[in-house]
């Protein structure tokens, strides 16, 4: 009896190990594997390819170049992937503004990637250093403030960059970089779908949009709009439901301060460093009041990104945390807020205008 319940109980097994296998589920044994997204250990990355052309790709459509990229796996493992990659991007494209251009790394389907820590079938942004890469960091520090507000958020991967050319040309040393999650990814993992179509902000669902507006507020952020999708992405339920703004691109932040960052003329500021409130007209400030308690709840983890940073220098961690001081004491106060918030109601304000490049054709 005794023989015949254990040969049942080995048996069991057998099956839950063959179906485990099968399905891609990890043994009760096994730690379950972290995708490209769910660590925040720097990763190193190699890409080879023609990168002395591809890095000189700044004008025109962009071609795509096949490339290799080679990583190292949390099992010290090397895996290589044969991808595709461009440059994208508009200011940051241009030779007279960037060291380096974006580019856009493009995977193929699952048949020709041996792994699925990177997404298969599906192109991801790699952020290059513009004007030094102490200031990719920051912006990757951004998107983990943004990720602690919401996940209606992109996820960033730090990573550090090893270009190598195919023909032996002289490439530099290793840099950041920012490898961003795809926006359809994005609206997945929040059970949505991307919204295309162009709308005012007064059409998104609120409470998303004041709490979005007012940590572009937080970042001295004024480069961004919702009419025109600059550097906005919509997402929704569906299409007949309300849609939810997520920012990107903060490289032109206040709170990034990145030597290349100058206000929008028609905005009138001296400097990215000055806060504008950029949202819409809303004169009832009670209904700010819940987003407010919501940032005063998140402080100490919002000034833990700064203070528990390894990564950035001294200097710079004491100015961001005066930078924060000055957002929470004007949220804090209210004349202040009403100042503030209510600068797109003003008449004669720039809290409206339409910036310069946003405007259709």
């Amino acid at each position: 009896m005794k023989t015949a319940i254990l040969l049942t109980f080995v048996f069991c097994l057998l099956v839950i190990s063959t179906r485990a296998q099968k399905t891609g589920i990890s043994s009760l044994t096994e730690e379950p594997k972290k995708g490209l997204f769910e660590s925040d250990q720097i990763l190193d990355i190699t890409l080879k390819g023609n990168f002395r052309q591809i890095l000189n790709d700044r004008e025109g459509e962009a071609k795509y170049y096949p490339v290799e990229l080679t990583y190292t796996s949390e099992d010290s493992n090397k895996n290589s992937i044969p991808i595709e990659v461009k440059t994208r991007g508009h200011f940051r494209r241009q030779k007279g503004n960037c060291t380096f251009p974006p580019l856009l790394l493009t995977f193929p389907g699952n048949e020709g990637n041996a792994s699925s820590f990177f997404p298969a079938r599906t192109s991801l942004k790699l952020v290059m250093p513009c004007q030094g890469e102490e200031f990719v960091v920051h912006e990757w520090l951004v998107y983990q403030l943004y990720n602690l507000i919401t996940p209606q958020s992109f996820r960033a991967r730090l990573v550090r960059v090893k270009l190598v050319d195919l023909k032996n040309k002289r490439m530099p040393s290793a840099f950041y970089g920012i490898i961003l999650e795809d926006e359809k990814l994005m609206a997945k993992r929040n059970n949505m779908v991307i919204v295309k179509k162009k709308i005012r902000p007064q059409q998104t669902m609120q409470q998303p949009f004041l709490k979005m507006a007012l940590f572009e507020y937080l970042i001295g952020n004024t480069d961004w709009s919702v009419e025109f999708l600059q550097n906005i992405k919509l997402i929704a339920a569906d299409s007949t439901a309300e849609a939810i703004t997520v920012p990107y691109d903060f490289d032109l932040s206040g709170i990034v301060n990145s030597p290349y960052a100058k206000p929008a003329p028609e905005l009138e500021m001296s400097s990215v460093r000055e806060r504008r409130y950029r949202g819409y007209c809303i004169k009832d400030l009670k209904l700010f009041y819940s987003t407010i308690a919501f940032y005063n709840r998140m402080k100490n983890k919002i000034y833990s990104i700064y203070t528990g940073c390894s990564l950035i220098d001294a200097k710079y961690k004491k100015q961001t945390l005066q930078y924060l001081d000055d957002f929470y004491s004007i949220i804090n106060d209210p004349k202040m807020l009403e100042k503030e918030l209510g600068y797109p109601c003003k008449p004669n304000g720039t809290g409206n205008v339409i910036i310069k490049g946003l405007r259709e054709d």
